[in-house]
């Protein structure tokens, strides 16, 4: 279990880095063609890559500089399904003030033709 949770940490440690650098093809990599979550940007459901794509170009258009990062994350495994818990910060704009947002986030995997693909993701924002 360890090297599943290794991989799925690992995953986690490329989405920051590629949101960050903008590349959101590169996000959407991880994604299964069905995949179903929740935004902290919008009430309704996003499903499927272009509305994951959404959600991620509705911040990387928000501002002129942008960085999320995650903190404490905890991988649970369950054979071929794992689920990826963390604590999220997204801080728009230079200078001082910027705007941070923080969260709680959370990706189901499923482990398909070998490889780890996000099914469901969940981001709220903490109040």
């Amino acid at each position: 279990m360890a090297s599943v949770t290794q991989a799925i940490l690992g995953i986690e440690k490329e989405m920051v880095r590629d949101f960050n650098a903008g590349r959101i093809d590169d996000l959407l990599a991880h994604f299964d063609p069905d995949v179903v979550g929740f935004s902290s940007t919008q009430h309704a459901r996003v499903a499927g890559p272009q509305g994951m794509r959404k959600t991620f170009q509705y911040y990387l258009h928000a501002t002129n500089r942008i960085h999320y990062k995650i903190e404490r994350p905890q991988v649970n495994v369950y054979g071929d399904t794992a689920v990826a818990t963390f604590y999220w910060t997204v801080e728009l704009g230079a200078g001082s003030p910027r705007h941070i947002v923080k969260g709680r986030g959370s990706h189901v995997f499923v482990q398909k033709d070998g490889r780890w693909q996000i099914v469901h993701e969940h981001f709220s924002r903490a109040h």
